[in-house]
């Protein structure tokens, strides 16, 4: 469990409603919890309905707002739409969007299919839009809120062996640059998250070789792993009162690699 004594704690998050993508595993579990801790209401999709409900139960006895769960391939838009709808009848407007939702499954230059390359965009890419979209009204009638949008250093270094995956975390910039310009009127906030090497379970058991680690440390000025929490703390400063001037920005949590 988290230490609630050692990190800020954000009055501002208390009972506002947080939708989280990709929230099962990983860094989006992370967030998940930490929202959780801050007394928000916090909804999160996934499609791994297993880690999803072991998340939540574990959470649910601890904290005054369980999360809610509910499975949704993010892929399918409708589908995308129908949850958060039903977030929204069941709490009222979505006061933080976390984009978090994406797979960095690698794949060689020459393999890539014109269809394969459409599967990526809808992973990494085309549901951030989309959830954005679903909650802006909603969000602008409540009087605003905060949409984060999670990238990567990966289209900065640039990482290789991923293309696909790189230009769908270059184009989250993009996306966040002219959203933070089209949605202040409405007092929302748009802000990028650029993480670097993060030892998610999945990226130790899939990437982490002991080769490449030692390629990490030798890139990062911090000679520390980064986890998941460490841009989880992030990511509440940007949905929090306190960071209510911020937007348009984005933000690397990478150790000093870039």
């Amino acid at each position: 469990m988290l230490n609630m004594g050692r990190y800020a704690r954000y009055p501002s998050l208390e009972d506002k409603v947080v939708l989280i993508t990709g929230g099962a595993s990983g860094i989006g579990a992370s967030m998940v919890e930490h929202f959780v801790s801050q007394g928000s209401r916090v909804a999160f999709l996934d499609k791994d309905v297993l880690s999803a409900s072991k998340l939540a139960d574990s959470l649910q006895p601890n904290f005054i707002h369980a999360p809610l769960f509910i499975q949704c391939d993010l892929t399918h838009i409708t589908a995308l739409r129908s949850a958060i709808r039903n977030i929204e009848g069941k709490w009222g407007a979505v006061s933080c969007l976390v984009n978090n939702a994406a797979r960095d499954d690698r794949h060689a230059t020459a393999d890539v299919t014109p269809e394969y390359w459409d599967e990526r965009m809808a992973v990494n890419l085309r549901h951030q839009f989309f959830a954005t979209q679903a909650v802006v009204p909603g969000m602008t009638s409540a009087g605003g809120g905060s949409i984060i949008n999670m990238s990567s250093i990966s289209w900065i270094i640039p990482s290789t062996g991923l293309p696909a995956y790189v230009t769908a975390k270059a184009g989250i910039v993009g996306l966040t640059r002219t959203l933070s310009r089209e949605l202040g009127g409405g007092n929302i906030r748009v802000n990028c998250v650029l993480p670097g090497a993060i030892m998610t379970e999945r990226q130790r058991r899939l990437w982490m070789t002991p080769e490449y680690l030692a390629d990490i440390m030798k890139a990062q000025a911090l000679k520390r792993e980064l986890v998941p929490e460490d841009v989880a703390r992030l990511v509440l400063f940007l949905a929090s009162d306190d960071s209510a001037m911020i937007t348009g920005q984005n933000f690397i949590i990478d150790g000093g690699w870039v």
